[in-house]
């Protein structure tokens, strides 16, 4: 890791957070309409949006920010962090390669929207008029890549299966979906427990689509190195665990001419190498070893590309700025622990970390400190609550801390100095009000016979320039805080079953927060295995507030939500929050043709191409 962390997980990613971008990390409409006895149907679309109008129409060719004329071939070379076991990225069991290539979804989402979904699988889209349904209807076109016609009972083998045997977090997003119905071989409909959650139509479409033959004779929930049928653009076609990753593009492919296809997945191979540490990775790199590389170190970024290729054009450094919300990127307290079950110890944390300090000496003045779990929206919260706001959080101002309706939440700042006597004080202060007490030179909580302890888990070495500062300031206060480095896989086993005490960690989020919130914060992810929510948030205000984000009838509502779930969540103090950067950096060998556009809401590397007239003149293969 460096400052800014993207670990890829497989498909299990946050909904609707789309940062495209390989193995980095990671038409016909059918006529047929059902007609549904005492279901009340709007009219079928070729798309769907959360709030608003779709932006292309259903007669468009292409989106915006594709080429049409790319031309197909070359590779891309790219590289991972860590390593891989399966190729199953459905399973909790496992750490899986990136395949999400392999495997076409119902729908697909355009990134120059702030949540819009257009049919792939789905030709057409049927949002029942009071949302109590939505039904898909497949194209009669839509295959596997062995030929095999994808049908409604695929879909619903599928969803039934994710939600069974797939990772848990399937179980929380589809948790409001009351059923499925096969109605035709060609035509799906998902029937809703809940019709406030404007939501569930899209994450639907967002359902990846397996062969019902397979399921029946296979455990999804198994971590396998067999890869699993699929019927996307590439299918993998060599895979060497912790070391090599090769995605081919199927030349058949049976949607490659679909509006929602022109100008993308241009190349022939993808190619992911895996490396176990990032300096090595960056080595490579400049070896020409691979071709790009999304840099996440101010450091690297400032130093590690001074080289006579980037004066000569060979080699290319962009910073691509973006409109995503940046989320929050903290150092995790995990209160399943004793040591951050005490609010006061949580509030004495923020106040060791000094950002100005770390920004001037170890990130080149890169970085803007973070205080919103959605930062770089409209949707952060700021000030005190007021008008629509106070009166949601009105009825908990009991459960929460006085603090919140009456002064703006605000991050500790420092004089830069590194020293942070101010800082170090008012935690000092903070823990002496709660009861600690320093004994020969150790702190204690009150009553405790042992000293407070902490370790802070990472998997870099990167990592440790970081945070060694900060337990050097904890040393200061009399806590014992220790570093731990491990590899990938130790590292992921300990993160899925909460065994830690801090880490780092980034939630990402979408311009349309909703059903994803209850995987990051909810009380029932807090107890199982592999959630996301790795602070172990067990707040019944914040259930409350999610449940407000996922039912809001308009945009005004979602947003006012939104604000005061941030508001809730900043003031429990679950994090330590870091720093951002609304831009993506990318460094790459000159090889590449890209579209003139770029799209608002993430980056679509499969719409770049290999120019070959570009890696003959840099000689770049």
């Amino acid at each position: 890791m460096a400052e800014q962390r993207m670990r890829g997980r497989g498909w299990r990613r946050p909904a609707r957070v789309v940062l495209m971008l390989g193995g980095l990390l990671a038409g016909s409409i059918a006529a047929f309409t059902p007609v549904l006895s005492g279901q009340a149907l709007a009219e079928p679309s070729h798309g769907i949006s959360m709030y608003g109008d779709l932006k292309y129409p259903a007669d468009f060719d292409h989106f915006a920010y594709a080429y049409p004329e790319a031309p197909k071939g070359g590779t891309l070379r790219s590289a991972a962090r860590g390593t891989f076991d399966s190729l199953n990225p459905f399973a909790l069991r496992g750490i899986s390669a990136p395949v999400s290539l392999a495997f076409d979804t119902l729908t697909v989402q355009s990134l120059d929207e702030p949540f819009s979904e257009y049919g792939l699988i789905a030709g057409t889209i049927d949002k029942a008029s009071d949302n109590s349904s939505v039904t898909f209807t497949i194209r009669p076109e839509a295959r596997f890549h062995d030929g095999t016609p994808i049908t409604a009972a695929d879909v619903a083998a599928t969803f039934d299966q994710l939600r069974e045997k797939g990772h848990p977090t399937y179980r929380i997003y589809y948790a409001e979906v009351a059923g499925v119905d096969v109605l035709d071989d060609h035509t799906v409909r998902f029937r809703f427990a809940n019709t406030k959650n404007r939501e569930l139509a899209l994450i639907l479409g967002q359902l990846p689509v397996l062969p019902k033959a397979w399921l029946d004779t296979h455990d999804l929930g198994a971590g396998t190195l067999e890869p699993i049928p699929g019927s996307g653009p590439y299918r993998v076609a060599r895979a060497e665990p912790g070391r090599t990753l090769v995605m081919e593009r199927v030349k058949d492919y049976w949607a490659r001419d679909l509006p929602v296809n022109v100008g993308r997945y241009n190349f022939d191979r993808i190619v992911t190498d895996y490396y176990r540490d990032d300096e090595v990775s960056v080595e490579a790199f400049k070896a020409g070893q691979y071709d790009l590389r999304v840099e996440n170190s101010a450091r690297r970024w400032a130093t590690a590309y001074n080289m006579p290729e980037v004066e000569s054009g060979k080699l290319k450094l962009d910073t691509i700025p973006h409109r995503l919300s940046t989320g929050m990127q903290g150092l995790v307290m995990n209160t399943r622990r004793p040591v951050f079950q005490d609010p006061a110890m949580r509030r004495a944390m923020q106040y060791v970390f000094d950002f100005e300090w770390s920004n001037k000496t170890l990130f080149y003045g890169a970085y803007t400190r973070t205080d919103s779990y959605f930062e770089n929206s409209n949707m952060a919260s700021s000030g005190i609550p007021e008008g629509a706001e106070l009166a949601l959080l009105e009825p908990y101002r009991d459960q929460l801390p006085a603090d919140l309706f009456t002064r703006p939440y605000t991050v500790p700042k420092t004089d830069g100095s590194g020293a942070n006597r101010a800082g170090l004080k008012t935690a000092y202060d903070i823990l002496a009000k709660a009861g600690y007490e320093v004994k020969n030179g150790k702190l204690f909580a009150p009553d405790a016979d042992a000293p407070v302890r902490m370790e802070f888990l990472i998997q870099d070495a990167a990592e440790e320039r970081i945070v060694m500062p900060i337990t050097r300031s904890l040393g200061r206060l009399g806590i014992e805080a220790t570093v731990r480095q491990v590899d990938a896989a130790q590292y992921e086993n300990r993160l899925q079953t909460f065994d830690f005490d801090i880490i780092t960690e980034i939630w990402p989020q979408s311009q349309s927060p909703g059903n994803e919130q209850r995987e990051f914060w909810g009380s029932e992810a807090a107890d199982r295995p592999g959630s996301r929510n790795y602070a172990g948030i067990k707040n019944p205000v914040v259930d409350a507030l999610i449940q407000k984000v996922i039912d809001a009838e308009d945009r005004q509502s979602l947003v006012t939500a939104v604000k005061a779930l941030d508001r809730v969540l900043l003031w429990g103090d679950y994090v330590i929050p870091q720093f951002h950067l609304p831009a993506f950096r990318i460094v790459h060998w000159n090889k590449f043709g890209r579209p003139p556009v770029l799209p608002d809401y993430g980056i679509d590397l499969y719409t770049w191409w290999v120019d070959d007239a570009l890696a003959a003149r840099y000689g770049l293969r």
